[in-house]
């Protein structure tokens, strides 16, 4: 079976499913501060002002709590910032002018800058943002034509995947995003949407390999879903990996029931080695048997993801290898042209090809969808505005 669609699912047999975590702290996470300090691979540890969005219920709860205000002030918090799209402390007018001001003094409510925005006219728009430290990350709005906006965000800064066609991995990874900028992203999107307009979906597919930073993506997850927070439904947010396997079996284990993409772009190792590097550690058979693990756990099928490279991996006899390995499955193979980056080798297949390939997967009893491109006028595939902005500097 066979559907063309957007970002965004457009049929609830296909739709992304996955159900809300809990809305509670991650162990192990604390507080991130703001300040510039040296690159990582983990969360910046910040020294000069508390990031509110860091701040789980319990914490901003029991800031007020310190300066004897009622625990409700930490829900009106909340409400200005996830609902009523506050830009700054001082518009939370149902809060008090002196408490107004201690927030502005003890807390920083955005820990970005734009330094980028680039709209399409597709409806697509995509922002290149500047963090505490200087490094940059990107996010993008995707609109169609049934009024869903989607926001694909980022995990970490740079990614260490290695996959050949992405311009993200170019660098390599940097550091892991803390869970506020994270959250940070979805807030500044929700900025540009028109008065009318609601994120409706998250996509966990921007910069970086979000399995690799689990926990803050969890903990971002969860305040996009939180009826108190953005409240985005639950069956519509993706997480989208390479395939590791301890991260997949993590999020089976907690049984957290967030819809699973890997990320697959081959059928066999021979050619997954080439175009994802993490794969030479790891192996088809390794991440198919994860992902198994997680559909008998969790109940949700996952989603294989495949970028169509032209002369590479989008032959016939690519597909007759992708149907032999995915037959039997309760699988959706998620097709996706490749968006061209410049300086990278790799071509958009042409139409006639994506057909044919199509073709031999439904002939194979395979579930497929093709991705209509967007954004590409914009630089919307991973990491070319950032590209584009580090080279605009040099």
């Amino acid at each position: 079976m066979v559907q063309e669609r957007g970002q965004a699912p457009r049929d609830p047999k296909f739709s992304w499913a996955f159900a809300v975590i809990c809305s509670e702290p991650v162990p192990g996470f604390e507080p991130c501060r703001i300040s510039p300090g040296p690159k990582t691979d983990q969360p910046l540890e910040y020294v000069d002002m508390l990031s509110v969005l860091q701040q789980t219920p319990d914490q901003l709860t029991a800031w007020f709590a310190e300066r004897s205000q009622p625990a409700y002030r930490a829900g009106q918090v909340r409400r200005w910032l996830f609902e009523r799209r506050a830009d700054a402390f001082e518009r939370m007018t149902d809060l008090p002018l002196a408490l107004r001001d201690q927030l502005a003094a003890e807390f920083r409510l955005w820990t970005t800058q734009v330094a980028t925005l680039r709209r399409s006219d597709d409806g697509s728009e995509k922002l290149l943002l500047s963090l505490a430290d200087g490094e940059r990350i990107e996010c993008v709005l995707l609109r169609d034509d049934r009024q869903h906006c989607t926001a694909c965000i980022s995990s970490q800064v740079g990614c260490g995947m290695g996959c050949a066609f992405c311009a993200t991995g170019i660098d390599g990874v940097v550091r892991n995003l803390a869970a506020g900028e994270i959250v940070e992203q979805l807030l500044r999107l929700q900025q540009v949407l028109g008065p009318d307009e609601r994120l409706s979906h998250v996509v966990v597919m921007g910069m970086g390999e979000p399995l690799a930073n689990l926990d803050h993506v969890l903990q971002a997850l969860a305040l996009a879903t939180a009826p108190d927070a953005l409240g985005i439904s639950a069956r519509r947010v993706t997480i989208s990996t390479v395939g590791l396997p301890a991260g997949i079996r993590r999020l089976a284990d907690l049984n957290c029931q967030y819809h699973l993409a890997v990320s697959l772009h081959a059928a066999d190792d021979a050619l997954r080695d080439r175009l994802v590097t993490a794969n030479r550690k790891i192996g088809i058979a390794a991440v198919l048997g994860a992902a198994d693990e997680y559909f008998e756990k969790t109940g949700r099928r996952v989603t294989y993801e495949y970028v169509l490279l032209a002369d590479v991996n989008d032959r016939v006899d690519d597909a007759r290898r992708l149907v032999g390995l995915l037959r039997g499955r309760p699988a959706l193979i998620n097709l996706i042209p490749y968006n061209p980056v410049a300086g990278l080798p790799y071509r958009t297949p042409s139409a006639g090809s994506t057909a044919r390939f199509v073709d031999t997967l439904s002939q194979g009893g395979l579930n497929a969808v093709v991705r209509h491109r967007k954004g590409n006028r914009i630089d919307a595939a991973c990491g070319q505005l950032r590209r584009w902005g580090r080279d605009s500097r040099q």
